[in-house]
């Protein structure tokens, strides 16, 4: 019976599509009981996955669209993003669906990458990356009626199912990690201030001081672009102010800032403490460790596509909004073994 779906499958297991899936891809967050259901129910009716089949069957391409607005470059040279890319992968795969990625750089880009994506057919659903800049793609996405989630508090959230993490709440947690170890000059590399991860984190920031009795001086604040040469002149313009902590919005301008600041002579932790943000790999590959508010990349990328899915799968009303959590590693950098 080449024509059965996960569907036919999953009604006979008394299961639910989702679960098929797993079971196919032997994915191991399912029972041994049910894994046995519907492996004999699949071994009854014969059935082998055939996207052809499926597709034609259930008048769905089972692919779902990843749009980033970035250039190929930035999207290989940040680690952000293939970590990202990854954990998205994983969910596509634990849910028997195909990952079409969409990079956009110019508005010519943007033009064409918008109408390939609206295209009846060709996505069940769309995922988009945030950013600074962003919101124009988001914009034209929503108005294509395919079911959409944002990778990303939006600029502006409008009536947009989104997932993010809470970076207010993480950027508070470093700072205040910080100033719990005396630290009294704490200057920040922030975001592009015109991006949502831009403005979170540095409210964290500014909420972390200010309820600790600080007064906030503009002059230990700088904007940063998340490269490392963004975190390299950034920490350049700081060092004036004579910081003795840095908070820097991202690990690899934290990379670029350190960088900068043993350049100048000085030693990390000893003139300078640095938390930095994400726990990508050369987080734990530099020397000094850097100490970094870990994203739950994985989780993050398989939680956007399983809410896509539930969009997909039970209507885009109401929208979804869903807000992860963090973790403060906390090594070297800053300097808590010394104080």
């Amino acid at each position: 019976m080449a024509d059965l779906t996960l569907e036919d499958i999953a009604k006979q297991a008394g299961v639910s599509r989702s679960t098929v899936s797993r079971v196919v891809n032997n994915h191991p967050n399912v029972s041994e009981k049910v894994r046995k259901r519907v492996l004999e129910v699949i071994q009854s009716t014969g059935y082998h996955p055939n996207i052809a089949a499926r597709t034609l069957a259930s008048h769905h391409s089972w692919m779902i669209g990843l749009v980033v607005p970035r250039s190929v470059s930035s999207f290989f040279t940040d680690p952000y993003f293939p970590h990202l890319t990854q954990g998205i992968a994983n969910g596509c795969n634990q849910h028997d669906y195909t990952l079409g990625l969409f990079l956009v750089d110019t508005k010519e880009d943007e033009d064409k990458i918008i109408r390939r994506v609206s295209r009846s057919g060709l996505l069940d659903g769309i995922l988009v990356q945030a950013g600074h800049h962003g919101d124009q793609v988001i914009d034209r996405l929503v108005q294509s009626d395919l079911p959409l989630v944002v990778v990303g508090r939006p600029f502006q959230p409008k009536n947009v199912s989104y997932i993010d993490i809470d970076n207010v709440n993480a950027a508070y947690n470093a700072v205040s990690h910080l100033i719990r170890l005396g630290y009294q000059r704490i200057g920040t590399i922030t975001g592009p201030k015109e991006s949502s991860v831009g403005i979170d984190r540095l409210e964290g920031y500014r909420k972390a001081l200010i309820d600790r009795g600080r007064t906030v001086d503009e002059t230990l604040v700088t904007e940063g672009d998340f490269t490392e040469a963004g975190g390299y002149y950034a920490m350049q313009r700081l060092l004036s102010a004579k910081p003795d902590a840095i908070f820097a919005a991202s690990d690899i301008m934290a990379v670029g800032a350190m960088r900068t600041t043993l350049e100048a002579g000085l030693h990390i932790p000893d003139d300078i403490a640095f938390v930095g943000f994400d726990d990508v790999q050369l987080a734990n590959h530099r020397e000094p460790l850097l100490t970094t508010i870990r994203q739950p990349f994985h989780q993050f990328g398989v939680s956007a596509v399983e809410i896509l899915i539930d969009l997909i799968e039970n209507g885009t009303e109401p929208t979804r909004r869903i807000m992860m959590g963090t973790e403060l590693i906390i090594r070297e950098s800053c300097g808590a073994s010394h104080r």
